[in-house]
C-alpha cells in the first residue's frame, strides 16, 4: 500500500494561514495590497537605481539586487497564497511544490549574501574611502553577486532534489502556506537523516558566515566612526549604513526567531506568522527603509517625477 500511495501522489494540500472561512476574504484583501506594495516598491527601486546616473555606485548596485531577490521570493509565495484564500481546496501540484521550494531557497539564500556584500561595501566606503572605487570595482561587484546566485542555486538544487526523491507516504497535507523544507520533512516516510543533516549544515553555514561578515564589517565601521573628530563626519557615516543596519536587524532577527529557538518552543501559528513577516512583510518595508531614509534615492525620485511631468 505504501508503494502505491507514493506512486499516486501528484499533489499536496497547503493548510494555509488560516482555515477559518470568515477570515479568508479580509486576509485576501490585506495580502493583495501587501503584494502590490512589494511589486511597486521593489520594481521602483530596481528602475530608479538602473536609470538614474547619480545612483551608479556599488551601494545602489547591491541595493538593486536586494530588491530583485525580495521581489523573487515574495513572488514565489505571494500569488499562490492569494489563490489559496479564494479556492475551497488549496492544492499545489507535486512539480509546482518542488519549483516553489527551489525558487524560494535560491532567493532567500541570495539575500543573506547580498546583505553581506552590502555590509562589506559600507565597510570599504567608510574605513577605506580613498580606495573605495578601486576595491569595489564593477568586476568585484558582479563577482560578489554572481557567487551569491550560483552558490544559492547549488544549495537549492541539492535540497530540492534530495527532498523530492524521498517517499511521501504519510500524508500529502503540508501544515504551512507554502512548500518549505521543514514541513515537507514531517510527511516523508523514508529515511530523512541525510537530508536533515544537509539542511542543518547549509542553513547554519549560510546564517553564521553571512552574519559574521556583517558583524565584522559593522565593528570596523563603528571603530572608524568613533575615531572621527568631526561630529558632522560621524553623522554622515552613520547615515550611510543606518538603513542597512535596520534591514539586517529585522531580517536576521526574524530568521533567528524561526530557526534558532528550541524545537520545543515552536508553535505552528507562531511559525506561520514569522514566515509571513520575513517572506511578505520584509520585502514590503525594505524599499521604504532604503528610500525614505536615503537622500540620494529621494533626490532621484524627484528628478524622475520632474522628467515625467
Amino acid at each position: 500500500m505504501k508503494k502505491k500511495d507514493v506512486v499516486m501522489l501528484t499533489e499536496f494540500i497547503l493548510m494555509g494561514i488560516t482555515n477559518r472561512s470568515e477570515l479568508k476574504g479580509p486576509l485576501f484583501v490585506v495580502f493583495l495590497l501587501n503584494y502590490m506594495a512589494i511589486v511597486v516598491g521593489n520594481m521602483g527601486l530596481i528602475i530608479i537605481t538602473s536609470v538614474d546616473s547619480h545612483l551608479k555606485t556599488p551601494m545602489y548596485f547591491f541595493l538593486r539586487h536586494l530588491a530583485f531577490v525580495d521581489l523573487g521570493y515574495s513572488t514565489a509565495i505571494g500569488p499562490k497564497m492569494l489563490v489559496g484564500f479564494i479556492e475551497e481546496s488549496n492544492v499545489i501540484s507535486y512539480n509546482g511544490c518542488a519549483i516553489q521550494l527551489a525558487f524560494f531557497v535560491i532567493f532567500i539564500a541570495s539575500e543573506l549574501f547580498i546583505l553581506s556584500a552590502m555590509a562589506y561595501d559600507r565597510y570599504v566606503a567608510i574605513c577605506k574611502p580613498f580606495y573605495y572605487m578601486i576595491i569595489m570595482s564593477d568586476r568585484v561587484c558582479w563577482l560578489l553577486v554572481a557567487m551569491s546566485y550560483l552558490y544559492s542555486i547549488m544549495i537549492s538544487l541539492l535540497v530540492t532534489i534530495k527532498l523530492f526523491k524521498s517517499s511521501f507516504c504519510r500524508s500529502n497535507v503540508i501544515r504551512h502556506f507554502y512548500c518549505d523544507g521543514l514541513p515537507l520533512l514531517s510527511i516523508i516516510c523514508s529515511e530523512t537523516s541525510e537530508i536533515e543533516l544537509i539542511i542543518i549544515i547549509f542553513s547554519a553555514f549560510n546564517f553564521v558566515s553571512s552574519l559574521l561578515i556583517i558583524l565584522t564589517s559593522y565593528i570596523f565601521i563603528l571603530v572608524t566612526i568613533l575615531r572621527m573628530n568631526s561630529s558632522e563626519g560621524r553623522q554622515k557615516a552613520f547615515s550611510t549604513f543606518g538603513s542597512h543596519l535596520t534591514g539586517v536587524v529585522i531580517f536576521y532577527g526574524t530568521l533567528f526567531f524561526m530557526y534558532v529557538q528550541p524545537q520545543s518552543s515552536h508553535s505552528p501559528d507562531a511559525d506561520k506568522m514569522a514566515s509571513v513577516f520575513y517572506t511578505l512583510v520584509i520585502p514590503m518595508i525594505n524599499p521604504l527603509i532604503y528610500s525614505l531614509r536615503n537622500k540620494e534615492v529621494k533626490g532621484a525620485l524627484k528628478r524622475l517625477f520632474k522628467k515625467m511631468m
